[in-house]
């Protein structure tokens, strides 16, 4: 039996784009992320000399699904800076970024680490001035190779 029986709060997760300030320091505050997946593809296969007409079913390549990122805009060119690396450089400015999820003392209880990330979308502010109250947001949509699950806590 688990030692906790109430699941966490979506709220308090860190995303770490271990990006110039290093693996120890979470870039940016972002208000959502979502999309963490993986997929695995089925293949069907039957013999000719099968007993029953039934097709077997074989376990195929796996992707991991387009994580999307969303923040406020704040002062910083963290961001952009690595989507124009990329467009320059390639695959040599993949990096991995780990979401972790935290408890309600702000302990790490699970991690999600994407492998062989690139930024795939970048998408702007909408920008109107009839409001006054909205923030403007930006967001990151991100490709990767590979996901790996860690339990933390």
């Amino acid at each position: 039996m688990p030692e906790r029986t109430t699941p966490y709060g979506a709220f308090n997760f860190l995303v770490n784009l271990n990006g110039p300030v290093g693996a120890q320091e979470p870039l940016g505050g972002f208000s959502d992320a979502s999309g963490l997946g993986t997929e695995i593809t089925v293949a069907e296969y039957r013999n000719g000399n099968e007993p029953e007409n039934h097709v077997r079913k074989v376990p195929g390549v796996h992707k991991v699904s387009d994580v999307t990122l969303k923040r406020g805009i704040v002062n910083s060119a963290d961001l952009w800076t690595w989507i124009s690396d990329v467009r320059r450089f390639g695959r040599s400015k993949q990096r991995d970024v780990v979401i972790t999820l935290r408890d309600e003392a702000g302990k790490d209880v699970q991690s999600w680490t994407l492998r062989g990330v690139i930024p795939m979308k970048y998408t702007g502010p909408t920008l109107a001035a009839k409001g006054g109250g909205d923030v403007a947001m930006e967001e990151l949509v991100l490709s990767a190779e590979a996901l790996e699950l860690k339990f933390l806590g």
